[in-house]
């Protein structure tokens, strides 16, 4: 059987380990030929392909980023992009097709499949939001990176008698900024599922400042907003291709603490440093056991899936399931967080 592989959306630590065990238990187990597109479902459109052997994925577990390239293009919302990638597929006689993405991506996949393709999908994103799943590839590494700058932050706050604001990925879940918050001991962590009140912010502060500690760190995912009637007025800054503008919830943030309370503040924004570099083995793990579910499932003849982890073990649901839906960080470990202040 020919295979089509293809990552989209951000690149992530991680989706190497995935494409290799695709490649690896497919071409090996089973028999199969991976045919790799460039650049996400653009590559499908243009058809830009590679071959995927067992000599193109040596040495890769370990690093990060795509050895395919990715792009942020869904071909069902382009003139004629389904109509393109039913062309290619045709053309290059590909059965089945495995594509590794965050939300978008995986949207689009559940498109193509509902015109027909075979398609299985893995999900990757260091936000962790895709619904169904515990977790996604790309996930643990963003946070092992995050909650390392948090401790580092930790020593030059102290000693310079600082408020730090961290600012962290997470434009409509704030994962990062609630695990890397409590693992790095975070005084405040601001995520988008609770709006923030920048009153009760200031007066936590002052006590704190007051009563026992000389510096704090406030965690805040790049969506966090103030709650509705505040004194503080802020709308997410997004850039023309709707992007979250990096730091610019940081630097507000930053801006109301030193002029409300005095407090010498400033800010570090993480940006594209979480979602690069070495992958975690926590996420060469994940990646390996989702390729080899994803390819097993596609021999099997299963379409129209992905591949998800629960609990222990890997399953597949239905991307219908998931289309639309994010997974908000429960209240409970947002309760952890303001527990631990």
């Amino acid at each position: 059987m020919r295979v089509g592989l293809l990552t989209g959306g951000g690149d992530v630590p991680g989706l190497n380990a995935a494409i290799r065990a695709v490649v690896k238990h497919g071409e090996g187990e089973h028999g199969h030929s991976i045919v790799g597109f460039r650049n996400g479902w653009k590559g499908v459109v243009d058809g830009d392909v590679q071959p995927m052997t067992r000599q193109h994925i040596r040495n890769v577990l370990q690093v990060g980023g795509t050895l395919l390239g990715t792009a942020r293009y869904h071909p069902h919302a382009a003139d004629g992009g389904l109509d393109a990638v039913l062309a290619t597929l045709e053309a290059e006689r590909i059965e089945a097709l495995i594509c590794i993405g965050g939300d978008g991506t995986l949207h689009a996949a559940s498109k193509v499949a509902e015109a027909g393709v075979r398609i299985v999908a893995i999900p990757k994103t260091i936000d962790n939001d895709v619904w169904g799943t515990d977790a996604s590839i790309g996930f643990d590494t963003a946070v092992t990176i995050a909650t390392e700058a948090i401790d580092r932050i930790h020593t030059t706050a102290e000693s310079h008698n600082r408020v730090m604001v961290v600012e962290v990925m997470g434009r409509h879940a704030g994962w990062i900024a609630a695990a890397s918050g409590i693992a790095g001991g975070a005084e405040l962590v601001l995520a988008p599922e609770a709006p923030f009140d920048i009153d009760r912010i200031e007066r936590f502060l002052k006590h704190r400042h007051r009563a026992h500690a000389s510096f704090s760190i406030v965690v805040v995912a790049e969506g966090a907003v103030p709650a509705e009637g505040t004194s503080m007025s802020y709308e997410t800054q997004v850039g023309k291709f709707g992007e979250i503008v990096a730091g610019a919830v940081g630097e507000r943030l930053k801006s109301e603490i030193e002029q409300r309370t005095g407090f010498d503040t400033r800010v570090t924004v993480l940006g594209h440093v979480q979602r690069g570099g070495t992958p975690t083995a926590a996420d060469r793990i994940l990646g390996s056991r989702f390729g080899v579910a994803a390819i097993d499932a596609i021999t099997r003849g299963e379409t129209g899936v992905m591949t998800a982890l629960r609990g222990d073990r890997v399953e597949l649901v239905p991307l219908g399931e998931i289309a639309g839906k994010v997974k908000h960080v429960p209240d409970e470990l947002l309760q952890v967080a303001r527990a631990l202040a």
